[in-house]
């Protein structure tokens, strides 16, 4: 499947995120102008954000999901123009590990962004969304709180990115996906998975260009910290 080069563009930094610097910084409007595939979280935490066909729906600590207004914050995002090829089929998916080697097998190279979409029935799906939180509250405290769902024979999609090590600083390394239902009622951050039949598509991304919010908190905050070890506690799955 060839892949084609494409702009990711995102609000914001992870490590910031690690250090609970929440405060929304971009609205949804802005970020409709650069692409209609991605994922992020809305000011304060509050939620998970599913970017796909170009809408914008959050996924809530309560479970429920709705469509985002344009004016509607966000102080972290990742979105780009994904330009749908053939898709890979996968006969037998029986984890999210099986899942991400498959991807590993269509990358080529550990160097550059790749976006990435899966679309299919699944038996199971084990996701998980972030609940409101103060200002400043470290992600990994925050994330020790969230309520995770689990959703057996639901047809859905998977949105995300790749990220190389180097970039660790600025989003989370190796995979990240968020998923929503085919009837948009349940999603979350991705944590597992297992199905038959998926649809696989990936894109690479060719340019990669950052929003840094002007808020007073992101401004004055110590970014200098590694956030690797935070990120793989707060977006994995509990062990």
């Amino acid at each position: 499947m060839p892949l084609i080069a494409h702009t990711l563009y995102q609000v914001s930094t992870a490590t910031a995120l690690v250090e609970g610097i929440y405060q929304g910084a971009v609205p949804i409007a802005e970020l409709r102008k650069h692409g209609d595939l991605g994922l992020g979280t809305f000011e304060d935490l509050d939620g998970e954000m599913v970017i796909v066909d170009g809408r914008f729906f959050q996924v809530r600590s309560d479970g429920s999901v709705r469509e985002a207004e344009d004016s509607v914050l966000t102080p972290f995002a990742a979105i780009t123009a994904f330009s749908s090829g053939s898709p890979i089929l996968l006969d037998a998916c029986p984890d999210l590990a099986n899942l991400t080697s498959r991807f590993d097998a269509l990358r080529h190279s550990d160097n550059v962004f790749f976006a990435l979409r899966v679309d299919g029935k699944f038996d199971y799906v084990h996701t998980r969304a972030m609940r409101r939180t103060s200002e400043g509250v470290p992600l990994v405290q925050a994330a020790a709180v969230q309520p995770e769902f689990e959703f057996r024979d639901v047809l859905g999609t998977f949105v995300g990115f790749w990220t190389p090590e180097y970039a660790k600083t600025l989003n989370v390394p190796g995979y990240h996906l968020h998923f929503i239902s085919a009837d948009r009622t349940r999603g979350g951050h991705l944590l597992q998975c297992r199905g038959t039949n998926l649809r696989l598509q990936i894109q690479r991304e060719g340019d990669y260009h950052i929003a840094l919010p002007e808020t007073a908190d992101f401004l004055k905050a110590n970014l200098r910290r590694d956030p690797t070890a935070a990120l793989a506690k707060a977006e994995g799955e509990k062990r």
